[in-house]
């Protein structure tokens, strides 16, 4: 049976749900720069800045791949789902065309031959 107990552990209620905070590319870039520096770690550098260390070595290995900082230089950023759609498209579109391309070619020396014949 249930036997009462005088010991109570505290209870966290959280009354609104937190918030994420959406980091800039320069915050991200500058927490990502703090792990390079000489006896710095990822875990301490996350910590002072609320970071989990899992999201700073996502953000470091994205800085390593050039990925980071394309976002910081101006340069446009789209999903790769759509990349990998318009990569269909490009080349369906140059399948097409180079078929058009043959057809325009057989019909021009059609037109030749029937100007030859006359």
């Amino acid at each position: 049976m249930f036997k009462p107990s005088s010991h109570v552990e505290p209870v966290e209620v959280l009354i609104q749900p937190e918030q994420r905070r959406r980091r800039s590319v320069e915050e991200k870039l500058a927490v990502v720069r703090e792990t390079f520096e000489p006896g710095a770690s990822v875990s301490g550098v996350a910590r002072r800045h609320q970071v989990n260390a899992n999201q700073v070595f996502a953000w470091r290995k994205l800085y390593q791949d050039g990925s980071l900082s394309a976002v910081s230089a101006g340069e446009q950023v789209v999903p790769a789902s759509d990349l990998v759609e318009a990569t269909k498209q490009i080349r369906e579109l140059q399948r097409l065309l180079g078929k058009k391309t043959m057809e325009v070619e057989i019909l021009r020396e059609a037109v030749e031959y029937g100007r030859a014949k006359n």
